[in-house]
C-alpha cells in the first residue's frame, strides 16, 4: 500500500506477487494488485482481478476499501453499491457497513434505495440524522420525479409525516432538521406553516447563518403577500443596521406595496406581527432622513442610509412625484456622496446606478464640480495636475472612470482622444510612485488609467485608425510589466490579440490567469474559440482538454460533494449541488468543446479511412447518436468578464445575450452534425450485398446510408437558418460575445464544398449497389460532383492568397480572415480524402472483377467504365491542388521571416523610449504567432498530400 501512495505502480504490483505466491487466497492482496495495475493502464487486467475478489463476496474492511478505490477510479461507482449490498446481507447488523451502502447509492444517484437503506441504519441504530437521510431522499426523489404531481401528492407529503412524527415526539434535536423542515413545507407551497416552524420553538435552533431565521420569515412572509409583516421587519432590521442593502429594497417594495392597496394598520393593537409598520411616502422619507443623521453619529462612514435616498429619489420619480417631497437634488447628493466617499473605489460602482437621474446637458457640469474639490498640483505652469497621495489619485481616477461613462469621452474627435491617452499614460505613470512598495501580485493603485486609456485607443481603431491598436497592445504589456497579476490587463491582450489573428502569446497569458474550476466553463470560451481557427492545432488540443478536464470531473467531485452534505447535514446544499452538476452537463460550452476536440482529433490522427474508422471507434462515436441536450442548453459564458465604463447604449445588451447564444448553438449544430456525417463513412464501405439480394434490409447497411441522407437535409437545414441569421448582420460591442467562425465557413465556400462531398457519397453509395453495368447515368452524375468539387476547392484556395501580414505607410496590417480561410481549407480536404477513400473501397473490388473477366476472356481490352478516369483525374487535381497549397504556404512562410519590423517607424505616434521596446516585443509576437500558424497548417498539409499519393485504384 505504501508504494501505491508514493505512485510507485510496478513495485506495489510485484510486492502483491510475492505476497500471492504465499498466501493465494488473500483477497486484499489481490485488490491492491488491481489497482497498480489499472494505475499503469492495465484496465482490463485490472477490472478482471477485482471481478474474482467481488464475486467471493468479501466482508473484511480492508478488500472492501480498497474495491471502493479501485472502481471510483475505474469511473465504476455503480460496482460498489453490488459490493455493500453482499456485505450488508452476510453482516445485517454492521453500522459501518449500511452506510457505507447508503453513499454507494448518493454516488449513483439511486434515491428510493438510499431513502430504503437509511431506515434500514435507523433501525439498526436509532440516530436521528439516518432517519433524516431518509427524508432528504424522499425530497430528492421529489425533485428528480418527472411528474411534479407525483412529488406534491406522494414524496413531500410522505417526507412531511416522517419529520412530524420527529416533531410530535419531540425528538428534533440539530439545526439541520429543522432546515429539512422548512424546505418540505416550503416545496409543498405550505408556507403559512413554513413561517409558523420558523417563527415557533424550533425556529429557536436555527443559529448558524446571520439572521437566518429573519430572511426565512421574509422570504415566506414575501410568499404569502403578507407586505405589512416585510415592512416592519426590514425596518427593525435596519434599525439594527442600517448598511444591509437588502432589506432597504423590501422596505421600499412594501411601502409603496401597501401605498398601491390604501393599507390602514387596524384601530388597536399592534399594526403586524412583526410590529409598526410605514405605509405613506411621507414616513419613508422621514425614515431614510432618520438613517442619515444616525449615519453621521456612528463611528465609521456608512455607504447604505446615502445610496437608499438616491434610491427613493429613484423610485419617485420612476411614480412619477418627486417634486412634493423634498429630499434634494440628485446631481448634488451624488457630488456630497462623491466628497464623503470618493477615495474609496467602490464610489464609482455605486454612483454608477444612479447616473440616470443626472440630466444630459448637466453631465459635463457634474464632472468639473467632482474634479474642483480633488486636491491636484501642478508644478509648473502649463503641466498637468497631478494627485499627492493615493486618496487624491483614487477620487481623480473615479471621475475620469465617471466622465467614459456619461460619454463625454465618446464625444470627442480623434486629436482629443489622442491627448487624452497621452495624459491618461502620464497619470498612469505617475501613480506607479505610489505603488513601489507593492508586492507582484498586489495591482497597482493607478492601473485604471491604462485601461481607461486602451478603451479610448480600441474606440479609435474601430474608427479605421489602423495604428491604435498596436499602440493598446503596447500599453497593456507596459501595464502588465508592473502589475504581473492584473488579470484585466491580461483578459483585454487575449482579445486584441485573438482579433488580430495571433494566438500563440494567448496561451501563455491564459495559463497565468490561472483559471480554476467553473471558471473553464465561464471565460474557456476565450481559448478554444481562437485557437483550432488561427491554426494553432497543438494549443488547441490543449485547450479543449483543461475544458473537458475540468467537466469530466464534476460528475465525480459533485458526488463527494453531495456525500459531505449528507454527513454533515448540510440537506439544503444538495439540491443546489444537483442543480450545479446538471447547468454544468447542458453547458453549451461543454458541448462545443466535445464536438470540436472529436473534429480535431480526426483532423490531426486519422490520416486514411482504416485509421479513421479507428479513430471514432476509440471515441465511441456513431452517427445515430446525439450527446447534446439542444433543449436544455445553458450559456455560462461570462460576456462581462472584461472591464469596462461604456454607456448603457455601447454596452452589451440582453439581445447581445440571445443573439449570441442563437448563433452558437447554429454553429454547434453545423458542427455536430458535420461529425456525425464523418463519422457514418467507415461503416459503409463494409458488407455490401448486390442489388437482388434479400439481405440489404437486414444487415443494416441500407439504414446506414439512410441515417446518412437524413443527416444531410439536417445539415442543409442548419446551413439555411446559419445563413438567414447573418442576414441580420450584426454587430456585438467590441469586448462582446467573439462572433462565431459561421460566417467565414458560408462566405468561403468551405460550406458548399463539404456538403457537396456528403452528397457525392450517397451517389456511390448507388453506384455500389447498382453495379457498373446499367449506370451510366449515375456516373455521370459522379464525374460531374468530381469536376465541380475540384473547382470549388480552388476557389477556396485563391480566398487564402495574400499577405498575412502587411506594411502599409509605416504600419503593420494583419489579415486573420486569410488564416481562417486556411484553416477551413485544410479541413475541407480532409474530408475530400475521407470520401475519396470511400470511393476508392467501392472501386476497387469492381475493378478486380473486371480484370478477372478480362483473363477469362482472354480480350486484349475490356471497356473501362468511365467513372475510373473520373476518379484518377480527381485525385491527381487533388495531389496537385494540395502541392500548390503547400508551396503557396512555404511563400508565405519566407516572407513572415523576411518581414523586418524594426524599420516600421510609428510616425505620428509619440513614442517614448521605453514605449518602443514595447511596441517591438508585441509585434515580434504577433509575428512569431502567424509564422507557428503556417508551420502547423503546412506539416498537416503534408500528411494529407502523402495519403493523396496513395489513393491510386
Amino acid at each position: 500500500a505504501d508504494y501505491l501512495d508514493n505512485g510507485n505502480n510496478k513495485m506495489a504490483i510485484q510486492q502483491a506477487d510475492k505476497l500471492l505466491k504465499k498466501h493465494k487466497d488473500l483477497h486484499c492482496a489481490k485488490v491492491l494488485k488491481a489497482i497498480g495495475l489499472q494505475r499503469t493502464g492495465k484496465q482490463d487486467e485490472a477490472y478482471a482481478l477485482a471481478q474474482e475478489v467481488a464475486a467471493l463476496e468479501p466482508t473484511d474492511d480492508n478488500s472492501l476499501q480498497a474495491l471502493t478505490i479501485l472502481y471510483r477510479e475505474m469511473h465504476r461507482p455503480e460496482l460498489v453499491t453490488k459490493l455493500y449490498e453482499a456485505a450488508v446481507k452476510k453482516v445485517p447488523n454492521s453500522e459501518e457497513y449500511h452506510s457505507h451502502l447508503f453513499m454507494a447509492y448518493a454516488r449513483v444517484g439511486e434515491y428510493k434505495k438510499m431513502q430504503q437503506a437509511g431506515m434500514a441504519l435507523y433501525k439498526i441504530v436509532p440516530k436521528n440524522p439516518y432517519y433524516f437521510w431518509s427524508v432528504m431522499s424522499l425530497i430528492m426523489q421529489s425533485i428528480s420525479a418527472q411528474d411534479e404531481n407525483l412529488s406534491k401528492t406522494m414524496f413531500l407529503p410522505l417526507a412531511e409525516r416522517m419529520v412530524e412524527k420527529m416533531v410530535k415526539e419531540d425528538k428534533i434535536e440539530a439545526e439541520a432538521e429543522v432546515e429539512l423542515y422548512y424546505m418540505i413545507l416550503e416545496r409543498l407551497e405550505k408556507y403559512k406553516e413554513a413561517l409558523d416552524v420558523v417563527r415557533g420553538k424550533l425556529g429557536e435552533k436555527l443559529t448558524s447563518e446571520l439572521q437566518s431565521r429573519e430572511n426565512k420569515c421574509m422570504a415566506m412572509y414575501k410568499k404569502l403577500y403578507r407586505w405589512p409583516e416585510c415592512n416592519a421587519l426590514s425596518r427593525r432590521l435596519l434599525l439594527k443596521n442600517s448598511d444591509d442593502w437588502q432589506f432597504y429594497i423590501t422596505y421600499f417594495d412594501s411601502v409603496f406595496q401597501l401605498i398601491d392597496e390604501s393599507w390602514t394598520p387596524p384601530p388597536e393593537g399592534e399594526h403586524s406581527l412583526e410590529g409598526e409598520v410605514h405605509y405613506s411616502i411621507e414616513q419613508a422619507v422621514k425614515f431614510i432622513e432618520e438613517r442619515i443623521t444616525e449615519e453621521s453619529k456612528s463611528s465609521r462612514p456608512l455607504r447604505g442610509p446615502y445610496l437608499a435616498k438616491l434610491e427613493l429619489i429613484r423610485r419617485l420619480r420612476y411614480r412619477g412625484c418627486n417634486d412634493e417631497y423634498k429630499l434634494g437634488d440628485p446631481e448634488e447628493l451624488m457630488f456630497q456622496y462623491f466628497k464623503k466617499f470618493g477615495d474609496k473605489p467602490c464610489c464609482f460602482t455605486d454612483l454608477k446606478v444612479f447616473v440616470d437621474l443626472l440630466p444630459s446637458n448637466q453631465y459635463t457640469k457634474f464632472i468639473s464640480q467632482l474634479l474642483e474639490v480633488i486636491p491636484l498640483s501642478a508644478t509648473a505652469e502649463n503641466e498637468i495636475a497631478l494627485p499627492a497621495d493615493i486618496k487624491a489619485l483614487q477620487q481623480h481616477l473615479c471621475v475620469v472612470q465617471l466622465s467614459r461613462l456619461l460619454g463625454i469621452y465618446h464625444a470627442m474627435d480623434k486629436k482629443q482622444k489622442l491627448t487624452v491617452v497621452r495624459e491618461l499614460m502620464l497619470r498612469y505613470r505617475h501613480g506607479l510612485e505610489f505603488g513601489k512598495s507593492c508586492l507582484k501580485t498586489e495591482l497597482q493603485f493607478s492601473d485604471y488609467y491604462c485601461l481607461l486609456a486602451v478603451h479610448l485607443l480600441l474606440d479609435l481603431w474601430l474608427e479605421g485608425e489602423e495604428t491604435a491598436v498596436w499602440q493598446c497592445l503596447t500599453f497593456l504589456e507596459e501595464g502588465l510589466s508592473h502589475s504581473p497579476s492584473n488579470a484585466q490587463f491580461k483578459l483585454l491582450l487575449i482579445r486584441i490579440y485573438c482579433r488580430l489573428g495571433a494566438f500563440e502569446p494567448v496561451a501563455e497569458l491564459y495559463s497565468s490567469l490561472d483559471a480554476k474550476h467553473i471558471q473553464h466553463d465561464t471565460i474557456g470560451y476565450l481559448l478554444t474559440r481562437y485557437a483550432e481557427s488561427l491554426g494553432h492545432y497543438a494549443a488547441a488540443s490543449q485547450s479543449c482538454n483543461f475544458a473537458l478536464r475540468f467537466f469530466h470531473s464534476n460528475q465525480k467531485d459533485t458526488s463527494e460533494y453531495i456525500i459531505q452534505a449528507y454527513k454533515y447535514g448540510a440537506f439544503e446544499k444538495i439540491p443546489e449541488f444537483i442543480a450545479f452538476r446538471n447547468r454544468l452537463n447542458s453547458s453549451l460550452h461543454f458541448a462545443q468543446v466535445r464536438t470540436e476536440r472529436m473534429l480535431l482529433d480526426l483532423l490531426l490522427e486519422a490520416n486514411i479511412s482504416s485509421s479513421l474508422e479507428e479513430s471514432i471507434k476509440s471515441m465511441s462515436l456513431s452517427p445515430e447518436e446525439d450527446d447534446i441536450p439542444w433543449k436544455d442548453l445553458r450559456d455560462n459564458r461570462d460576456l462581462t468578464v472584461l472591464f469596462n465604463w461604456d454607456p448603457k447604449d455601447r454596452d452589451i445588451s440582453e439581445e447581445h445575450r440571445k443573439l449570441s447564444l442563437e448563433e452558437e448553438t447554429m454553429w454547434l449544430r453545423i458542427r455536430s452534425l458535420t461529425l456525425r456525417l464523418v463519422s457514418g463513412l467507415p461503416p459503409l464501405s463494409h458488407t455490401i450485398q448486390p442489388k437482388n439480394s434479400e439481405k440489404t434490409a437486414e444487415n443494416g447497411v441500407s439504414s446506414k446510408i439512410d441515417t446518412i441522407r437524413s443527416l444531410l437535409q439536417q445539415l442543409e437545414a442548419a446551413v439555411d437558418s446559419g445563413k438567414k441569421f447573418l442576414e441580420q448582420k450584426i454587430q456585438y460591442p467590441v469586448l462582446g460575445p467573439p462572433p462565431t467562425r459561421m460566417a467565414g465557413f458560408f462566405s468561403n465556400g468551405s460550406c458548399q464544398c463539404q456538403t457537396s462531398l456528403f452528397y457525392l457519397v450517397s451517389d456511390i453509395y448507388e453506384l455500389d449497389t447498382n453495379g457498373l453495368e446499367d449506370s451510366a447515368e449515375i456516373q455521370e452524375r459522379i464525374g460531374n460532383s468530381f469536376k465541380s468539387l475540384v473547382e470549388r476547392l480552388t476557389d477556396l484556395f485563391n480566398k487564402c492568397k495574400g499577405d498575412l501580414i502587411e506594411v502599409r505607410d509605416g504600419t503593420l496590417k494583419t489579415h486573420p480572415n486569410l488564416l481562417e480561410n486556411l484553416v477551413f481549407f485544410v479541413e475541407t480536404i480532409s474530408i475530400a480524402l475521407w470520401v475519396s477513400s470511400y470511393c476508392d473501397s467501392v472501386l476497387r473490388p469492381f475493378k478486380s472483377n473486371l480484370q478477372k473477366k478480362k483473363k477469362k476472356k482472354k480480350e486484349s481490352s475490356v471497356a473501362m467504365p468511365p467513372v475510373f478516369t473520373h476518379f484518377l483525374d480527381y485525385v491527381t487535381e487533388l495531389q496537385t491542388l494540395t502541392s500548390n497549397v503547400i508551396d503557396h504556404i512555404k511563400g508565405l512562410e519566407i516572407i513572415l521571416t523576411a518581414l523586418k519590423l524594426e524599420e516600421l517607424s510609428f510616425k505620428d505616434t509619440l513614442l517614448l523610449q521605453e514605449e518602443k521596446k514595447f511596441t517591438k516585443t508585441v509585434q515580434g509576437k504577433v509575428q512569431s504567432s502567424y509564422h507557428h500558424s503556417v508551420q502547423e497548417i503546412g506539416e498537416l498539409l503534408k500528411k494529407r498530400l502523402d495519403t493523396i499519393k496513395k489513393l491510386k485504384i
